[in-house]
């Protein structure tokens, strides 16, 4: 079937104007480093790689709620549970996640999936409750609450050179008087493990002891970046807010840095779940949970129910962990229509920490909801905490967008790492996505001018871009090279250089 001629695309100058009023760059044609890129994965989350728009925008895209797919509602759980961690141990599925907790003996306890999807507890028998050891509690904390249990969270160390014997490590709050001072107050504390469920402290010192902490504070081996780096909580401005250290070895710790948001208004995060991009690692992807304190909205004691505050969750992005992309301010995740993500306290709509790719072109997210840290003080709220999951495209954090009347938008100068270009890409029956290959100062490639692209439609996560002359890329591998995208009614996701 014969496709219909594509629209002329737009011009160019209105594009700059654009991208001045929005506060992004626009990359001189001339002069301009190229970025290498090799063969990985580029996706929308920031402006770093566009020099222009004209008519397209970045458009965020919120995930869809599927399913609850764990209830909070064993004898050592109840309404105060949460800070989750999802992650993949190899085999199978790991979610960890506080049981009890604010008013309550606080346990760590671990859930196992094949799919993501359908949680079960194992019967581990290391911890006794009740008089019991038939439970999943992995660690308990030695006094009733905020001390070590209240915020642990795991990771599995990628870094090649950990010890076997501590291939799994976390970082806890706990209260302890830190060393060269007299008073007792909130430090993060390191455990290890051999295989995620029998823990030890990794030493009796600290780890870190400037910051607040009283959250879920995120640590992973940086890979790109090789090195430790932890997230976590600590206060800016008034604001509850998040810092960042690094470290070569787990033990020793730089100084804690604030996060740098650039023009992005300071706003209440109580929690980060900052984790490497899937697919995209270079990347850093963060979810905070955004809380609106009830001195802001008047919230405590209103309807739907009484509330220490209001919370959702937004999107952020990084390419070196200290400075964050806002490109969004509107919320990701939404408390949406149930009145029990709407009340309740500060638990409610929390992302978990790690994303799960569930389908070709699916990943899942994960936050909970109906938390409630004022049924300790109301018997007769009777719902309990559960973990939803949502799902968006793989990729699909962010797109670059054209409507029916089309847009287009360019790159800045990029090093063609491969011999062919793949998009992650969406049209509707009438769309189309064509890309030119441009030189670095915005003159098109003979053999790869829009006029000799071949339009593409559809929906796929790894499409092939292709010219009349084909998809070889041939003698442009290694060189400078813009990328101009022309769209209509489309979206695309992200894109590589692939061999």
């Amino acid at each position: 079937m014969r496709r219909r001629a594509a629209a002329a695309p737009p011009s160019l100058p209105a594009a700059w104007l654009l991208l001045l009023l929005l506060g992004g760059s626009t990359a001189p044609l001339e002069g301009s480093e190229p970025v290498e890129i090799g063969t990985r994965w580029e996706l929308w989350v920031d402006r770093a790689l566009l020099a222009d728009l004209d008519g397209a925008t970045l458009r965020l895209h919120n995930p869809v709620r599927r399913q609850t797919v764990f209830t909070f509602d064993a004898p050592w759980e109840g309404p105060w549970s949460g800070y989750c961690t999802v992650l993949h141990d190899g085999q199978r599925w790991r979610l960890y996640y506080r049981g009890g907790g604010e008013l309550t003996r606080e346990v760590v306890c671990v859930a196992f999936s094949d799919d993501a999807v359908h949680w079960t507890r194992p019967t581990l028998g290391l911890f006794e409750h009740a008089g019991s050891r038939d439970n999943n509690i992995v660690w308990t904390g030695v006094e009733p609450a905020y001390c070590e249990a209240h915020s642990f969270t795991p990771f599995l160390d990628a870094n090649p050179a950990a010890p076997a014997d501590q291939r799994w490590k976390a970082v806890a709050l706990t209260r302890a008087v830190p060393p060269g001072e007299s008073e007792r107050r909130a430090v993060l504390v390191g455990f290890v493990s051999a295989d995620g469920l029998r823990w030890r402290r990794l030493q009796d010192a600290p780890l870190l002891v400037d910051g607040g902490f009283d959250s879920q504070n995120v640590a992973f081996w940086d890979a790109p970046r090789g090195t430790y780096v932890c997230y976590f909580r600590a206060s800016r401005a008034g604001k509850r807010a998040v810092s960042r250290a690094t470290s070569p070895d787990f033990v020793h710790w730089s100084a804690a840095v604030p996060l740098d948001y650039g023009d992005a208004p300071l706003e209440h995060f109580y929690t980060n779940a900052i984790q490497p991009c899937p697919r995209a690692p270079h990347l850093l992807i963060g979810l905070p949970q955004r809380f609106v304190p009830p001195e802001e909205r008047g919230t405590v004691g209103e309807p739907p129910r009484p509330t220490d505050g209001l919370s959702d969750a937004v999107f952020m992005a990084s390419r070196d962990g200290r400075r964050w992309s806002r490109l969004f301010l509107e919320a990701f995740i939404r408390p949406g229509p149930d009145p029990a993500r709407w009340g309740g306290a500060h638990g409610n709509n929390m992302p978990a920490c790690g994303l799960a790719q569930t389908g070709p072109a699916e990943l899942s997210l994960y936050w909970t909801e109906n938390y409630d840290d004022f049924r300790g003080r109301r018997p007769n709220l009777t719902r309990v905490p559960v973990l939803a999951r949502g799902t968006i495209r793989l990729d699909g954090f962010v797109s670059l967008h054209a409507g029916y009347a089309g847009g287009q938008a360019r790159t800045v100068p990029l090093l063609c790492g491969g011999r062919r270009l793949v998009l992650n890409c969406a049209t509707s029956a009438v769309g189309s996505v064509r890309v030119e290959l441009q030189d670095a100062d915005g003159r098109a490639r003979p053999g790869h001018s829009l006029a000799e692209a071949v339009e593409i439609w559809g929906d796929e996560v790894e499409r092939p871009v292709r010219w009349r002359t084909g998809e070889d890329l041939g003698a442009r591998v290694g060189q400078p090279v813009r990328l101009r995208f022309v769209l209509k009614d489309a979206d695309v996701y992200a894109f590589r250089f692939a061999d």
